[in-house]
């Protein structure tokens, strides 16, 4: 019997997203074999938004985390983390939930990015009359362009204004280079450090100013082995600790293991060639192009649509397939579709042992 298996697949509804704890402990300690250091690893948590993945890495000293919502941070706290980056700009109401999750856990140290002056100004008022003191990290763009201040002229001028903030503890910089994906080890190192070098250079800037950039944030899952090369940079790979099917087919030198599968059926054959399988856009990223999924036992299936309930496909041998037959798929992109799911399925020893919660998936959890 495969890895990916289920004794028990009769009594387990499709769609369904199996997890595997002891891969996912694997993946762990690979991620500190390349960091070379647990006290520079700070991993995302938005791929999978659970307490016990928090846990097990909690298990190993992990206890720096980033996140992408209030949901997430507000898990973390919950976790006892003892550091929480939101490493996303919070605007407008976030930013008073922000401050309400550092009055409800004070035992966590919380910390968020800003990338112009008016957020900044924003956060350091209302830090001031709440008599609080705000870690804030500048969040640099180094050739994404998704979010982020571009390491230029107007960074220094933003870092300076952070250290010169009454009520804010100037952090460092986050660097997020997820565009950086070259599947050559070689090339995607070269990409970036070229794009890291701009970051380098306001560095030294300021300090030769003296202004003091405490820290450095830098990479994604793709450029944490390139960034662990480096001196004195934390290091947030976040895919790493379920890894999915495009980043195991672009970096398989990470050695990452599969840890979250799909469990699919086949419920219909509509037409001569046509499959139709229950993993349709609420059970199943819809963002990437198709293939959405790499399925795990080898077919002839061609994945040619999807929609709400269904992922169509297209067999030549369509006389193989009968309707019940159960598929095991691992995403393109896992992130987005462990949101999909209110629980995960547990899974030792080929069996489906219990559920996790996906607790952070909503918006909100109390704040």
């Amino acid at each position: 019997m495969n890895w990916y298996e289920i004794l028990n697949i009769d009594t387990i509804a499709t769609p369904a997203l199996l997890v595997f704890p002891e891969r996912i402990k694997l993946n762990i300690q690979r991620m500190l074999e390349i960091s070379g250091d647990v006290n520079r690893l700070r991993p995302h948590t938005k791929t999978h938004k659970t307490a016990e993945v928090i846990k097990l890495q909690q298990e190993v000293g992990i206890n720096k985390f980033k996140c992408a919502t209030i949901a997430e941070a507000e898990l973390l706290a919950k976790c006892g983390a003892k550091e929480i980056l939101l490493a996303m700009q919070p605007v407008a109401e976030n930013i008073n939930r922000f401050f309400k999750l550092k009055e409800t856990y004070p035992n966590s140290y919380f910390s968020t990015l800003v990338d112009n002056d008016l957020i900044l100004e924003q956060i350091n008022k209302l830090a001031g009359k709440k008599s609080m003191k705000v870690g804030l990290w500048m969040d640099v763009n180094v050739g994404m362009n998704r979010t982020g201040i571009v390491p230029d002229e107007k960074a220094f001028k933003l870092f300076k204004s952070l250290i010169a903030s009454e009520n804010i503890i100037a952090e460092g910089f986050h660097v997020y280079d997820g565009h950086l994906r070259n599947p050559n080890f070689n090339q995607r190192k070269k990409d970036c450090d070229t794009a890291f070098e701009k970051v380098l250079l306001l560095k030294a800037k300021l300090e030769k100013e003296s202004f003091n950039v405490k820290h450095i944030i830098a990479g994604g899952s793709p450029s944490f082995p390139v960034h662990a090369l480096r001196d004195d940079v934390d290091l947030s790979p976040g895919t790493t600790l379920l890894w999915d099917a495009g980043y195991g087919d672009l970096f398989p030198e990470m050695k990452m293991l599969h840890a979250a599968v799909l469990v699919t059926r086949i419920i219909s054959k509509p037409s001569e060639g046509i499959l139709c399988l229950d993993l349709g856009h609420k059970s199943l990223a819809s963002e990437m192009p198709f293939p959405r999924v790499k399925f795990l036992k080898p077919n002839d299936f061609e994945q040619i649509s999807q929609s709400e309930e269904h992922f169509v496909v297209k067999t030549k041998t369509p006389e193989k397939y009968n309707i019940g037959d159960v598929f095991y798929a691992v995403p393109m992109h896992i992130c987005p579709t462990v949101a999909k799911y209110q629980e995960l399925k547990v899974v030792k020893n080929n069996a489906v042992v219990g559920t996790w919660d996906v607790v952070a998936r909503n918006q909100k959890i109390t704040i």
